[in-house]
């Protein structure tokens, strides 16, 4: 495992993969508690209009993702975020055990879009927080 997250993918490269993937989550997440009729595709996938709750936790969801893609920036050597050590190093960690549970519930999900965009797209986030988290290129302080 060290050579794959030492050489086939730079903690950069990947820190940077990773923080897109979270972007376009975060701008989704954004659409949704915006109104959006993308329900289908989100939150189970059994509304086509979420309801105000779920567009609150689409809101929430936004924060959340939106500061995963700074952790990872900042553990993939990014000195412009400034999140402390600790916060960066163990949110990455965070983020590798949650992704993985994330993508096991898309892939169960009765939502088409949940299966087949969702699932997979956390599980090759999951492996990106991985290389990153494995690589120790930022502070640990």
């Amino acid at each position: 495992m060290n050579e794959l997250t030492s050489n086939v993918i730079p903690a950069r490269t990947a820190a940077l993969g990773a923080a897109i993937g979270f972007g376009a989550i975060a701008v989704f997440q954004l659409t949704l508690a915006l109104g959006a009729p993308f329900g289908r595709a989100a939150w189970g996938g059994t509304h086509t209009n979420l309801s105000t709750g779920l567009r609150i936790a689409s809101a929430v969801a936004v924060a959340f993702w939106l500061l995963a893609a700074l952790t990872v920036l900042a553990r993939g050597g990014s000195e412009a975020i400034p999140l402390p050590g600790g916060f960066v190093r163990w949110g990455t960690w965070l983020l590798v055990g949650l992704l993985p549970l994330g993508a096991l519930m898309n892939f169960a999900s009765s939502s088409v879009w949940e299966r087949f965009l969702w699932g997979p797209l956390a599980a090759i986030l999951a492996v990106l927080c991985l290389v990153v988290a494995r690589s120790g290129a930022a502070s640990t302080g």
